[in-house]
């Protein structure tokens, strides 16, 4: 971590000078690699990175065997359309063996809009055989109600991953506290400077501890062009290129009929553009054809 850390962070500590920084991050060099790597070392470590099942067979082989760790996932879309559920199902499935498309780890839930429900937590451990209670300790959940508590919380979790091992870390949702505590174009360069340090930590601890992060963004209408590229609908993420540069991968949920709906890949690094379907149970995330 303090290998990663800007000089000038560490020099605004009291009693580290800017000799000091400079020594203590010569020596954390030392011990973190942080030079060239040939691709087939690269290769070799992303070939045992860890993919946590959805729930749906359909939306696991669009992301190539689902939410890929050591990255952040977006998932953006109007309300109503699986965002949340995504991410309660995920909650669980990240516990389960890597056997059955789990991480084996624990799940840290940052909560900004209210909406975390354990009952739904607990629909989908009984889908998978497992203990209630058990799952429910194993997720660390906090509400966050400005920005700057949203981004206080994200300490707090990187000391209790390095007490534990956490799989997955979810903020449902990234954006929306920065639509109240910032208003106006004239606080937007201040407003898109606090979310990208905010996304610059999530990566951090992607890359740190090699956990999953998933976020989810609202929309907003854009009547205009630049809608076009969102496959030609009106409404577009929040967060402007601040938040897509930082996403990984970028995942559009868009309603279908009843309670169907459609996940498409907007960008990924290694994901063609394409979709697939997807159902809202009462056991969590499924596939269309399990409805009964």
């Amino acid at each position: 971590s303090v290998a990663f850390t800007p000089k000038k962070v560490l020099a605004s500590i009291k009693g580290i000078s800017d000799q000091k920084a400079d020594k203590i991050i010569a020596e954390a060099q030392k011990i973190v690699p942080m030079g060239f790597k040939s691709a087939s070392v690269i290769h070799a470590m992303r070939s045992e990175l860890v993919h946590i099942t959805t729930g749906s067979t359909q939306l696991d082989t669009l992301l190539g065997g689902g939410i890929e760790t050591g990255s952040i996932t977006e998932l953006f879309g109007e309300f109503r359309t699986g965002k949340s559920q995504i991410c309660h199902t995920l909650a669980v499935t990240c516990q389960l063996p890597t056997s059955m498309g789990g991480g084996e780890g624990k799940c840290l839930y940052i909560d900004t809009e209210g909406t975390f429900r354990p009952v739904r937590l607990l629909a989908v451990a009984e889908r998978y055989g497992l203990d209630g209670e058990e799952v429910l300790n194993n997720v660390a959940y906090a509400r966050a109600y400005n920005a700057d508590h949203q981004n206080q919380l994200l300490v707090q979790a990187s000391a209790l991953m390095s007490e534990s091992r956490f799989s997955l870390l979810i903020v449902d949702s990234c954006t929306a506290l920065y639509r109240t505590d910032f208003n106006g174009r004239g606080e937007l360069s201040a407003r898109q400077g606090h979310l990208g340090k905010f996304l610059r930590t999530l990566l951090r601890l992607a890359d740190e501890f090699g956990i999953a992060v998933v976020v989810t963004n609202q929309v907003m209408s854009s009547p205009d062009a630049a809608a076009a590229m969102y496959g030609g609908n009106d409404k577009k993420p929040i967060g402007g290129n601040i938040m897509a540069h930082a996403s990984t991968t970028r995942l559009q949920l868009k309603k279908g009929r009843a309670n169907t709906r459609v996940c498409r890949i907007y960008d990924s690094p290694c994901l063609p553009e394409s979709e697939a379907h997807f159902a809202i149970l009462a056991h969590g995330i499924g596939d269309p054809e399990e409805e009964t």
